[in-house]
């Protein structure tokens, strides 16, 4: 893999760990309004998800970002993305009008950021990775 593509890898990870770190930690610091939101959703077990979510956003996000077990991570949060936008922006059961278009371009983003996950899932972390560390020494 050439130098640009790795770079390219690198900054893509950056990007994609951090869309889920930070409303990770916006959950916790809005815990309660998350909480009524999914419910205003119909998300089942909320009480266990949201911890979980939050874990997994966190967590995962950063294994991303570090390229540490990326492929994993990647996969795994491309699944939470999934299931998120089936229930947070399910456009399909909600009348015609902005509310609507605004859940269908949030669930539309948030597929491409599923199809960049799967798409880290398949090829790599790149060099620059922990995944990548034994390699990158000489």
């Amino acid at each position: 893999m050439r130098v640009i593509e790795n770079i390219c890898l690198l900054l893509g990870r950056l990007l994609m760990g951090s869309y889920f770190i930070l409303p990770g930690l916006m959950k916790i610091s809005n815990y309660q309004g998350t909480t009524e939101y999914m419910l205003a959703h119909n998300v089942p077990a909320t009480a266990i998800l949201l911890p979980i979510t939050i874990v997994l956003q966190i967590a995962l996000g950063l294994a991303v970002i570090l390229g540490f077990k990326g492929k994993f991570a990647a996969f795994i949060l491309a699944g939470l993305t999934l299931v998120i936008c089936i229930y947070m922006h399910n456009f399909w059961t909600m009348e015609e009008g902005v509310a609507r278009a605004h859940e269908m371009q949030n669930f539309v983003k948030n597929m491409a950021i599923m199809g960049g996950l799967l798409i880290i899932s398949a090829l790599g972390t790149g060099k620059f990775s922990l995944d990548n560390r034994k390699s990158n020494q000489v």
